[in-house]
Parts: C-alpha cells; sequence; structure tokens
C-alpha cells in the first residue's frame, strides 16, 4: 500500500504551452469551422484531382493563358484544318459593342497557344457555319438588330408591306426611305434597305387575258420621332418618299398596327468564307434569306444546306430554306418550305436525307416543327420517328452521332423547356436509324437535369458530355460542374473529372487534333444565386486531357506515306506508317467540329477497315458513301489497344462527281402566300 500523500499532477510548462494552443484552435474552429473545412476541402479535392492515378481514371482540366488582348465573348469555335480554332464573337451578345461596330474574331493555334486577331466584316453573333470541301469555313448569317424588350422601345415601329404593281421592273426601298400615311399622316422610316420584285403576269389560256399580281416585300420600319403620338392602331396605305411618275402609284406600302411592342433580334443575309490559310474573311453572294440562329449542314455533294433563323424582321424564317453552292458561290431556294425552330439539329444520314433530332437552341412556337424525323430535301417528305416522350423539353438538349457514325444511332442529352421555362431534363434517348421502323427509347441517365449540355466524339469511340445549367442560362447560380465520358458498346456513362469552369448558354466543344477537348464560352443571364446581379460572360478557354492521355504511355506513332496531305476520292485507298503499328487497334476518320448553341451538326467519327504489313505499313480505305464522308478535310486517328489515339493526320475527301444533287429553283417557294 502506497502510504505517500497525493500530490495534484502538474504538466510540464511545454505540455501546458501544447495543450493552451491547441484550445485556442479548437475555440477558433468553432467560431470559423465552415471555412477552415472549405478551405481543407477544396485543398484536399485540388491534391486528389492532380494524382497520376485519378488523371488516368477521369481525366483532367486546365484553363488556358488567354492574353487580355485576345479575351472575346466567343459563340462560336471551329477547328480548321490548319490545325487552328477559329474563336468567332461578333458583337458577343453586347448592345454597346453591336452600336460601337466592334466586331471580334481570334484564331487560336492551341500547340503553340499563340492567338492572332482577325478583322470581323460585319456582327456574326449568332450566324451558321460549317466546313466546306475545300478547307475554307462558310459563315453566314448574324445580327442586324438586337433585341428590345416592352417598355424599353422608344420609337414605335413594326411590319411595312411593300407593294409593286409593275410587271416590268423591280424596285430597290433604301434604308432610310420614308413612308407617309395615306389617312393618320404618320411617317415611318425603313431601318434596312429591301429590294421590292417586279409583278407577276400570267394569261388566261382560255381567254388570253393578261393578269397582274403585285409582288411583295417586307421592311421593318420605325417611327421618326420618339414618343406614344407616332403609335398608330389601324391598317392604313402609305406612300414612299422618292418616287417619281407611275411609280407612284405602283408602289405603295400598307401596314397594319405600329407600336411599341417587344422589338426581337434580326437576321443579316451576308454570307463570308474564312479561308484557313489566308487568315481572312472573304465575301460571297448573300443569303436569300436573313438568319439569325440558322443551322448549316455540308450535303453529300458539297453543297450546303442552310435552315431557320429569325429574318430581317425578327421572325422565324416560315419554312423557306436554302442551299449554297461553294463553286459559283451562289444561294439558291429549295423549291418547297419546310419549317424548323431556330438553330435546329439536324445530320445528313443519306444522300439528300437529313435526320432532325428534335433539338433546338431558342426560337419558334412551342407546338411546330418539334417533332424528330427524317425530312428527304428531294421530295420534302417528312418521316416523323416515334418515342420520343418528351418533345416539349428538346430546346437546349444536344443531339450527337454515336460513334462510329456507320451505326447511324442518335443520342440526345437533356434539355428544357421551350423559352424561360424552367422545365429540364437529365434524360436520354437513342434512336437506330437503321431499324426498319426506327423509335426513340430512353438511355442511361446524364448526370445531373441540364439545360446547354456540350458533348464532343473522341476517337477511342466514346463520347465526352460536360456542363450545362440547370436553369435558363444559369439562372439562380445553376451551373453545374460535371462531366462524363458515355459508351456506345456498355450504353452507360462513366464519371470524368470535373471541369473548373461553368459554362452554360453560348458555350461548347470540340476536339483537338491531339486528342484533348477544348471548351469555350458560357452567358449567365445573373452572377448570383438571388438574381439581382447581372453576369459576365466566360472568356476562359479550358482544356480537358482524357484518360487515355494520363496512362504513362505515349501516344502511338502514325506517320503519312509519301506526301503530308492526301486528296483522296470516296472509296480510295490510303496508307500510313507506324513504329507503334503491332499496338494499333483501329483507325477512325473524324471530322473537325464547328460548334455554337448547343449544336455541333458534321460531328462524326467513321469507323476505318486497316490491313498491316511489313514496315510498320498500315492501309485503309474510305467508305464509297459520300453522305458518310462528305466532302472536305477530315482527321485521322489511330487508336490502341489501350485506347490511346495517336495525334491526328489529315486528308481530304474530294466531292464525288456522282453524288446525287437536289432540285433548286431561284424563285422564293413562299411567293404569293401573302
Amino acid at each position: 500500500m502506497n502510504n505517500r500523500p497525493n500530490r495534484r499532477f502538474r504538466p510540464s510548462r511545454r505540455a501546458q504551452r501544447i495543450t493552451i494552443g491547441t484550445a485556442v484552435v479548437l475555440a477558433i474552429a468553432g467560431f470559423n469551422g465552415p471555412a477552415l473545412y472549405g478551405f481543407a476541402s477544396d485543398k484536399y479535392h485540388n491534391y486528389k484531382i492532380n494524382q497520376p492515378g485519378y488523371k488516368a481514371d477521369k481525366g483532367h482540366w486546365q484553363v488556358v493563358d488567354v492574353p487580355d488582348d485576345y479575351k472575346i465573348n466567343t459563340i462560336h469555335a471551329a477547328l480548321l484544318n490548319t490545325g487552328k480554332v477559329l474563336l468567332v464573337a461578333g458583337s458577343g451578345n453586347n448592345a454597346k459593342n453591336f452600336k460601337a461596330k466592334s466586331f471580334r474574331t481570334v484564331l487560336w493555334d492551341p500547340v503553340k497557344n499563340s492567338f492572332k486577331n482577325v478583322p470581323t466584316p460585319t456582327d456574326l453573333f449568332c450566324a451558321g457555319h460549317n466546313q466546306l470541301p475545300d478547307g475554307k469555313l462558310l459563315v453566314a448569317g448574324g445580327t442586324q438588330r438586337y433585341e428590345t424588350l416592352k417598355g424599353d422601345v422608344k420609337k414605335a415601329g413594326g411590319l411595312m408591306f411593300l407593294y409593286n404593281e409593275n410587271p416590268d421592273r423591280a424596285k430597290t426601298i433604301k434604308k432610310g426611305t420614308r413612308f407617309t400615311g395615306r389617312k393618320n399622316g404618320k411617317t415611318f422610316v425603313a431601318q434596312n434597305t429591301v429590294i421590292v420584285p417586279r409583278a407577276k403576269k400570267k394569261a388566261d389560256p382560255d381567254t388570253g387575258k393578261v393578269k397582274v399580281t403585285a409582288s411583295l416585300a417586307r421592311v421593318y420600319s420605325e417611327a421618326e420621332k420618339q414618343g406614344k403620338s407616332y403609335q398608330t392602331g389601324s391598317q392604313d396605305q402609305y406612300r414612299v418618299s422618292g418616287l417619281k411618275g407611275a411609280e407612284k402609284r405602283n408602289i405603295y406600302g400598307i401596314a397594319q398596327k405600329m407600336s411599341f411592342d417587344k422589338k426581337d433580334f434580326q437576321g443579316i443575309k451576308d454570307a463570308y468564307e474564312f479561308d484557313p490559310v489566308a487568315e481572312r474573311y472573304i465575301t460571297v453572294d448573300p443569303m436569300h434569306e436573313a438568319r439569325w440562329y440558322p443551322s448549316q449542314v455540308t450535303l453529300q455533294d458539297g453543297r450546303v444546306l442552310s435552315v431557320s433563323g429569325l429574318d430581317d424582321i425578327g421572325q422565324v424564317v416560315p419554312g423557306k430554306n436554302e442551299i449554297f453552292n461553294p463553286d459559283t458561290k451562289k444561294w439558291k431556294y429549295l423549291p418547297k418550305t419546310r419549317f424548323f425552330p431556330t438553330y435546329p439539329g439536324l445530320h445528313l444520314v443519306g444522300e439528300n436525307k437529313v435526320f432532325y433530332s428534335g433539338t433546338t437552341a431558342g426560337y419558334g412556337p412551342a407546338t411546330k416543327g418539334r417533332v424528330p424525323g427524317i425530312w428527304n430535301i428531294e421530295t420534302n417528305k417528312f418521316t416523323k420517328i416515334p418515342g420520343m416522350g418528351d418533345p416539349d423539353i428538346l430546346e437546349t438538349s444536344m443531339s450527337v452521332p454515336l460513334p462510329p457514325t456507320q451505326s447511324r444511332k442518335f443520342m440526345v442529352q437533356g434539355g428544357g423547356g421551350v423559352g424561360e421555362s424552367e422545365k429540364n431534363s437529365d434524360k436520354t434517348r437513342i434512336v437506330d436509324l437503321k431499324e426498319d421502323q426506327p423509335r426513340f427509347q430512353d438511355g442511361p441517365k446524364l448526370y445531373e437535369k441540364v439545360r446547354y449540355p456540350s458533348s464532343v466524339i473522341l476517337p477511342n469511340d466514346t463520347v465526352l458530355t460536360t456542363n450545362g445549367s440547370g436553369g435558363y442560362r444559369g439562372k439562380s447560380d445553376s451551373n453545374v460542374l460535371k462531366a462524363a465520358l458515355y459508351d456506345p458498346e456498355k450504353n452507360a456513362y462513366q464519371e470524368a473529372a470535373a471541369p473548373l469552369v461553368g459554362r452554360n448558354y453560348h458555350s461548347g466543344g470540340l476536339l483537338l487534333p491531339d486528342g484533348r477537348v477544348m471548351t469555350f464560352g458560357s452567358d449567365s443571364l445573373y452572377a448570383d444565386k438571388a438574381n439581382t446581379k447581372p453576369g459576365n460572360f466566360e472568356q476562359r478557354i479550358e482544356i480537358y486531357t482524357p484518360p487515355y492521355l494520363n496512362k504513362g504511355k505515349d501516344q502511338p506513332d502514325l506517320k503519312d506515306v509519301g506526301k503530308s496531305r492526301k486528296t483522296l476520292d470516296v472509296g480510295d485507298k490510303v496508307s500510313f506508317k507506324s513504329k507503334d503499328a503491332s499496338r494499333i487497334e483501329k483507325l477512325r476518320l473524324v471530322r473537325p467540329g464547328s460548334f455554337t448553341h448547343v449544336t455541333n451538326l458534321e460531328q462524326s467519327s467513321v469507323a476505318l477497315k486497316m490491313k498491316k504489313s511489313a514496315g510498320g505499313r498500315i492501309t485503309t480505305a474510305l467508305p464509297t458513301d459520300p453522305s458518310l464522308v462528305q466532302p472536305g478535310w477530315w482527321m485521322v486517328f489511330a487508336v490502341d489497344k489501350d485506347g490511346i489515339p495517336s495525334k491526328a493526320r489529315w486528308v481530304k475527301v474530294k466531292v464525288d462527281p456522282e453524288a446525287k444533287h437536289t432540285t433548286l429553283t431561284n424563285g422564293d417557294p413562299t411567293a404569293g402566300q401573302h
């Protein structure tokens, strides 16, 4: 038994200091626990995503360093056959830039990370664009006027219908022409130049009597001055200033209500080719229709189909579709009309056959032109495809041809309701167009309910889908920082590394020739969850390095045989050589992307058969179907057994002289439908 007196334990001075220090830290943590936890979590997250194992499993994101002189509001992006990326802003959804005529285009070299400002001829904001057979990029349409919301409209205005009863001569009505009402005495001014065609003459086959039908043109017009006193409430006939003699009788205007209602965006007819070698825009003939938010698709014969858009009076083009001929640089109408909402998701799936996925991006009635189907542009027959259970929430969804493109399978991802609807979707819908009776089936769920997801086909036959927002234009701070890789063979998604930058409206992504992916843009309406602060356009570019480039192995070698670039006919053989030939398992022919407004209509990855021979030689042949391999420049990727792609080699596919042409007309397909 211990008889020594009890002594209270006293820690050493050093132990006391440690204990007191710990208590202070715990006390501080009690007040600032969430902040410290958040700091620690962020630090751990950054550590985790930069680990080799994580990168090899999920990939890696990195923000590109863009010098201030080259930061723009990128609305459109296209990969050129030089390996550079064309970034187009136009006015960049900025009304101040539009008024100042400050229009921007930047050319980016992702290998050197170098930039170049390119003079931009007009406001190409919300144009259409696509790859041409010679490697140029056709850019058509854009902005004539920004929208003005009701309450902000300063001058009464509306649509002036101009009639010409002279069968012998057309008349150009210039911007600034004044129209004065015969009854109301009020004057309105033409906001752009318009041509009023000559009247039509037609003889009665029985009587021989000639009937003259007045021609019609439209022009948006505004009052000379501000003020409610200049609005009108009823139809009136208007005299056209500057006319003389018989023209005063033959040419006149008729307008209904000239009001202070909301004014929509208006399109332009201008068209340009961007030359990737000269690195400049070249003017070509304008379209017949002004278009803002149009879709453009290269057809099997190298010509370009242009569809939909808002016209020069701010209305959806009423089904008047036209085709551009790269040889003549001219446009011709299709003989019959077919209506689509703006930026429709169209994909070439056969000679003169275009698949419409139902995806759109912005304008048009909720009940017209929304049902998916296959459109024969030669006969104008439209065959509906059933099974899409929610065609009312396909606006701002993404449609993708699943690789390889020969499968003729398509996937539609995410989407939302028409306009500023709060509806959104995490559904995917898949259709196999090779089936006797194609029908949409639901696929696996996306990572979250999103509008504006961006999808890019990778050379290893997977699809990267990234970003989007739960709300319209990211409202209520609803950007989704998630990404996933879809495997068509497994019909399943695998989680990918989360992007560092949130992206919604006016964003997109492109596959680069080295197998990486770039993403751009985002145009949030608000900058806070409460929707009280105006949003800022996201000018950062981000690069995603997929898992296949983080495996610790070099990309397989692939080199040209003979000339560094090949020009081929469909069906032609072409050879490459590789010191890694034994590794290579497949070849893919990939179309360079051209992305805007949740659309990349010519995105495609075609499987190529291959034969290996001595000396590391790899020989393949292009498919013989010109609708599968549209004319123009394509990238060839060799992919090894681990799914690692080579850097791309470029080949040029010539126009097939036997490709079937569509029947076209010089006339307006809706002429006479007043």
